[in-house]
């Protein structure tokens, strides 16, 4: 915020920036008016507004201390692999090798240097997430109404708020007309709020009931009002809970106290050690960053004292010589032990990572998530906006005396003009949903129908929806969503709610309105036909309520009105579930004459009096339609062994209806037996009712969770959570907030709250399902990729220090071991020749089967047990064939003679050793690049990436040339030998070798040595994974039905217990382990 983040110690909810006498709730509108010194009238002065402005600071969320170049350089120069070079660099800078110590400064810097930038990059992009909560804001400025950006808005001033706007800042409401906000991102509460300027509530009255305030980041559903701002930023409701879930823990531990306060010396010192030790942890990054960079800081430090091990060795097979060519030895070995560039290429990989997931439409806010993306099992998705477009669209009308109306597809939901009109005479429940209609005009349909017209001014008029076509031809509307799509329908017909009460002489005029109301769960309102003088109730709600308001119905079987039964009663419920059952919301509409007193200002009517007698006129019902890439989206989930669970408010029916459309239940729920149904969809009441025992009782949990309440998102995460599940939870609200941060990768919308961001791992920039399945896709990409680039690296360090370790047995003349590669060398292999491969790998497309396997072990991690005996059977081979190689050339067509002195510097005695390890260093470098390609795939061979391939012979052309970056820098590599061969002084002097010749022959022999070697151990694990496979019946999978497979366990006999679920979760996790490295 502004100049600082504000301390909140103290603050108490629903208090002012300033704090007042009370807080504004509890004060009438003029005392808070008078208390922040604010004109009622004329709002604040430019000079005033500004003044405050630098008082307060910006009215907005705060950035939570931005991006930090100075901790992130640290966090380069402070963890285990940099520090490691740092000790070499001492080392070799103290026995005064100064090539070597100058190659590893180098390598420092560029490390130290590209992780800056990369991580730079990439925390500015995260910090880049910012939405306010209304860009702008009309308020009184001098005595006239301006536009002000939303963060400039202060305490004191005076903002008018109108339908469709964001509330700005906490403001105590001056005067109000049908003024209702939408709290949902607040409170949970689904419903509209209406709001009394003149009401004064007790102190201790909690944010939902405060009727006198609008609340920040709420929205305003219905009607206008004014107020003043007494809460801006950090101080408003919506900051407060911002600021408690930004709260960090001190790093200083505790001391553990009697309960009389009392403390002995012994616990100040294990406090005072176990601050030391996370000190220690942080500095070194074993517990800070992500579970993968965690995993790698602890790997450094057991590499490091691998090194340690390594060069005691080396020391300890020459006697612990002091000389410099056996600490050089030493240091070599050492550093052959550390993957110097993984940090680097970790780092570059995440940072392109990130970039791929915006094109993708996901926003990463947390870099954890990246890699936890992989291994998700279960998504909880909300429905409205996420599975649907969050579009309403009236899509059937039933009025009893005629039939039931329809309303064709359409892209424009806010366009009258565009969808075909028709009519089925039958009831709703009576229609084969498969025969089509003929379209008709709505003159045609309008044509001697009474019915439908006055259907059409309950839809019209019961309705504070505005719907309007610009100058440009361009269809607006702006209210609620829910009347948006019923005056769209009303418009259709030329029933637009403005084009009969607007003007100088309208031809309807309002005389007085009944808010929706969530105990009568209705709205009327009364309207009087000026030509005619007479009076009319309009009334619109909850099919349930509405029903019982109606005294009388037309049904067709005469011209009068005949009396509303309670057997009529169970018939339109029958219809009304009919459309529930199309995924359909349905709200009942009704009308009377009235010929009661015209309302006059500040006199109550009887509401109750009002909304009784009235004439039923039909049901209609509305539509969100599922996003035409949600269907396919699930579908691949479940192939992907993803669950998907929809926790959403809705009518259970409209949420079956839906979840059946999407496929997230079978398409056959109508012919299941109710215990299965039962099983797969409840309410939140049902739900909540069970306790945490009996849940976990239950064999399956839920996929349809309606009626959902923000708590029971809570508990429906924790029973994933105990049944070993890990989940990812889609929220927009504030309320959604502890779901998010409990689930394992909160999925945050981008129309949502800023809070709700701030809980998320992920955001969705388009608030769309098959976002989330991108995310995954590249969650597991990089999983795999990551992978792959730490197998080539480790692979090589365990060849490298094979080669150095078993090189101790050739010792010149005076007893010293000679090595057969140089420190420069094993430098040169892991910083030029594997760095740019490895990122090549991490820029590695998804292989074809990445969404048809199950999700990976994130407890194993990137290190499998197949990872794991890869990096020690390939490291274990390329150093045979290097050992090989060096004794062939030296013993083989040398003469043996190892030389003197020859690990310091050249000699006519070293000649035979510096061709020998010329030879080696081209095997070391080819074998380096060739297993690049090979990682590729790390089960397929290299020449057969492609099974259903009919290109025999050029695909792995084909394969190569694909990933271009890993292709040139392959190349690169390749090439960049024969300089540091030839070139006189870098040669000889540098890398301590010479040029060689008929040793080519050698290294072209190993080579193929090398490929024979990989591909015969990736024949014998394609082998045994398939026998595998077929003993545990994993082949069948692919002749099963999807959706037999995917919801057996609930077509199923269902256990008594919860042994499924454990079976699941076991099955899931070997599966897991099996293709992770995939």
């Amino acid at each position: 915020m502004g100049k600082k983040q504000p301390s909140m110690e103290g603050h108490k909810s629903g208090q002012a920036n300033d704090p007042l006498s009370k807080p504004a709730h509890a004060l009438p509108w003029k005392e808070v008016v008078n208390e922040i010194a604010c004109n009622d009238e004329d709002g604040l002065t430019s000079g005033e507004a500004k003044s405050r402005l630098e008082k307060h600071g910006q009215n907005d969320l705060g950035d939570d201390g931005g991006v930090q170049p100075g901790k992130i350089l640290l966090r380069q120069v402070a963890n285990a692999m940099t520090m490691i070079l740092i000790a070499a660099m001492a080392v070799s800078f103290a026995i005064q090798s100064w090539i070597e110590g100058g190659v590893v400064t180098a390598i420092i810097v560029l490390n130290v240097s590209i992780g800056f930038v990369q991580e730079f990059k990439a925390e500015k992009t995260m910090d880049s997430l910012r939405s306010l909560s209304s860009p702008t804001a009309t308020a009184a400025r001098d005595g006239k109404t301006v536009t002000v950006p939303t963060i400039e808005i202060v305490p004191g001033d005076l903002v008018e708020l109108k339908t469709g706007d964001t509330v700005p800042a906490d403001i105590r409401i001056i005067e109000a007309l049908n003024f209702e906000t939408d709290e949902a991102l607040l409170t949970g509460e689904s419903l509209p709020v209406g709001k009394d300027a003149d009401a004064v509530f007790d102190e201790d009255t909690g944010p939902g009931d405060r009727l006198n305030v609008a609340y920040s980041s709420s929205t305003v559903t219905k009607g206008r009002a004014r107020g003043v701002v007494f809460a801006t930023g950090m101080y408003t409701e919506i900051g407060s809970i911002a600021m408690s879930l930004r709260q960090k823990g001190s790093r200083v531990r505790e001391v553990k106290r009697k309960p009389d306060g009392k403390a002995k010396p012994h616990r100040y010192a294990q406090a005072w050690s176990l601050t030391a030790t996370d000190a220690i942890g942080h500095f070194l990054g074993v517990n800070v960053g992500t579970p993968l960079q965690k995993k790698l800081a602890r790997l450094a430090i057991l590499l490091f004292g691998i090194a340690v091990i390594c060069a005691i060795i080396v020391l300890a097979a020459n006697d612990f010589s002091n000389n410099s060519e056996v600490i050089i030895y030493a240091v070599a070995t050492g550093l052959s032990m550390i993957p110097a560039s993984l940090t680097v290429v970790l780092t570059i990989t995440m940072a392109a990572g990130t970039k791929r997931m915006v094109q993708r439409h996901v926003i990463v806010r947390n870099l954890k998530s990246l890699e936890a993306l992989g291994g998700v099992t279960d998504i909880c998705s909300d429905k409205t906006g996420t599975l649907t477009q969050g579009k309403m669209v009236a899509k059937k009308a039933w009025i009893p005396a005629k039939g039931t109306y329809s309303v064709g597809s359409s892209d424009e939901p806010h366009n009258p003009t565009v969808g075909d009109l028709s009519l089925n005479p039958k009831e709703p429940r009576h229609i084969d949903p498969d025969n089509e209609e003929k379209s008709e005009s709505y003159e045609e349909l309008m044509k001697d129908n009474p019915h439908l017209l006055e259907y059409l001014k309950v839809a019209s008029f019961a309705n504070l929806a505005h719907v309007h076509q610009t100058n440009e031809g361009q269809w607006n509307a702006r209210g609620d969503p829910t009347e948006i799509a019923i005056q769209v329908l009303a418009a259709r017909f030329k029933w637009n709610r403005l084009e009969h009460t607007s003007g100088d002489s309208p031809a309807w005029k309002q005389l007085a309105e009944f808010p929706f109301d969530s105990d009568v769960k209705k709205m009327s309102v009364i309207f009087e036909d000026t030509a005619a003088s007479k009076k009319f109730v309009f009334t619109k709600g909850a099919v349930e309520r509405v029903i019982y308001s109606c005294t009388h119905v037309f049904n067709g079987e005469s011209e009068n009105t005949v009396e509303l039964d309670d057997d009529y009663r169970e018939e339109i419920l029958a219809n009304m579930e009919s459309l529930a059952s199309l995924g359909l919301r349905v709200l009942a509409l009704a009308s009377k004459e009235y010929d009661g007193p015209s309302p006059s200002k500040g006199e109550d009517l009887d509401r109750e009096d009002i909304e009784n007698g009235l004439t039923f006129r039909g049901l209609v019902g509305l539509y969100d339609p599922p996003r035409p890439e949600t269907a396919d989206s699930v579908r691949q989930c479940q192939k992907a062994g993803i669950e998907v669970h929809m926790l959403t408010g809705d009518h259970p029916g409209t949420a079956r209806a839906i979840a059946v459309e999407v496929g997230i239940v079978p398409s056959n729920m109508g012919v299941l037996p109710k215990e299965t149904t039962d099983a797969m969809v409840m309410t939140a009441s049902q739900f909540d009712k069970l306790s945490d025992d009996e849940i976990d009782a239950l064999p399956l949990l839920p996929l349809v969770i309606a009626r959902c309440a923000p708590n029971t998102k809570v508990r429906m995460i924790d029973a994933l959570h105990r049944r070993k599940a890990f989940t990812g939870m889609t929220g927009d609200g504030v309320n959604d907030s502890p779901s998010l941060k409990r689930s394992d990768v909160g999925i945050g919308m981008g129309t949502g709250s800023d809070v709700a961001k701030d809980a998320s791992d992920i955001v969705l920039t388009d608030d769309n399902f098959a976002s989330i399945l991108n995310a995954i896709e590249e969650g597991r990409r990089m999983f795999d990729n990551i992978q792959k680039f730490i197998l080539h690296l480790l692979a090589q360090n365990i060849a490298q220090a094979c080669v150095l370790l078993v090189g101790l047995a050739f010792k010149d003349e005076s007893g010293l071991s000679v090595f057969p590669v140089s420190p420069v060398e094993v430098m040169w292999i892991i910083m030029i020749t594997s760095s740019l491969p490895d990122m090549g790998l991490g820029f590695e497309i998804a292989a074809p089967d990445i969404l048809t396997r199950p999700p990976q072990d994130l407890k194993r991690g990137v290190f499998t047990i197949e990872v794991i005996l890869d990096m020690f059977v390939y490291g274990l081979w390329i150093s045979a064939l290097c050992l090989g190689s060096f004794s062939l050339v030296m013993y083989g067509f040398g003469d043996g003679y190892l030389g003197e002195n020859c690990n310091d510097s050249y000699n006519p005695t070293c000649d035979t050793v510096f061709r020998a390890r010329a030879t080696t260093f081209a095997c070391l470098t080819w074998f380096s690049v060739f297993l690049a390609w090979q990682m590729l795939d790390m089960r397929r061979s290299f020449f057969r990436m492609q099974p259903g391939s009919k290109k025999y012979f050029t695909q792995w052309a084909i394969d190569v040339w694909r990933n271009k970056f890993l292709f040139f820098s392959i190349i690169f590599a390749f090439v960049t030998i024969f300089p540091v061969l030839y070139i006189p002084v870098i040669n000889d002097t540098v890398f301590r070798h010479k040029g060689i010749t008929w040793e080519w022959i050698v290294v072209f022999v190993a080579t193929l040595l090398f490929f024979l070697g990989i591909e015969s151990w990736k024949w014998g694990k394609r082998v045994f994974f398939r026998k595998r496979d077929k003993k545990r019946g994993v082949a069948r999978r692919g002749s099963v039905d999807l959706e037999q497979r995917v919801f057996e366990r609930y077509l199923s006999t269902a256990p008594s217990d919860g042994e499924d679920a454990e079976k699941k979760s076991a099955g899931d996790g070997e599966d897991a382990e099996k293709k992770s490295a995939t």
